[in-house]
């Protein structure tokens, strides 16, 4: 199947739990999104550079084995390729230090995993009514919720 034309999602987490659940909920808010999971960041690193597919959105985690959330944002922004891709941290961290790192490094949003499942379905909600082609984080470069 030609996913190109789709919405495609790339999701690296090392959590396997995150990652069902982040699937669950996007099923539930748009059964035509396909979701790609990657479980360390040299798995998103690969697929973002042997495409199909392309994804629209990534959702990068920070603390992975293999290759982290911080040094997968670095090698993303310094390809010209991928420059302009969102990339939306999504960590269960809301450190004041990871959240100006990511900006420093090029992060499009930064979004601290919720504990309620009905707070990120709205969240992912949000998220995917955003247009990426023309958001600029400016000062809400933390979603809040």
């Amino acid at each position: 199947m030609n996913t190109d034309n789709l919405y495609n999602i790339f999701y690296a987490d090392d959590d396997q739990d995150d990652q069902e659940v982040f699937r669950e909920v996007m099923n539930e808010i748009n059964e035509d999104i396909f979701i790609f999971t990657q479980n360390n960041g040299d798995e998103l690193l690969h697929l973002l550079k042997n495409p199909p597919p392309r994804p629209h959105v990534v959702f990068l985690d920070l603390n992975m084995p293999v290759k982290n959330g911080y040094d997968v944002l670095k090698e993303i922004r310094q390809s010209e390729r991928f420059s302009q891709l969102p990339v939306i941290i999504f960590s269960t961290s809301g450190d004041d230090e990871a959240i100006r790192r990511t900006r420093q490094l090029g992060a499009t949003l930064f979004v601290q995993k919720p504990d309620d499942y009905n707070e990120l379905k709205q969240i992912l909600k949000e998220l995917l009514a955003i247009d990426w082609a023309t958001f600029a984080p400016g000062e809400e470069y933390v979603y809040s919720y």
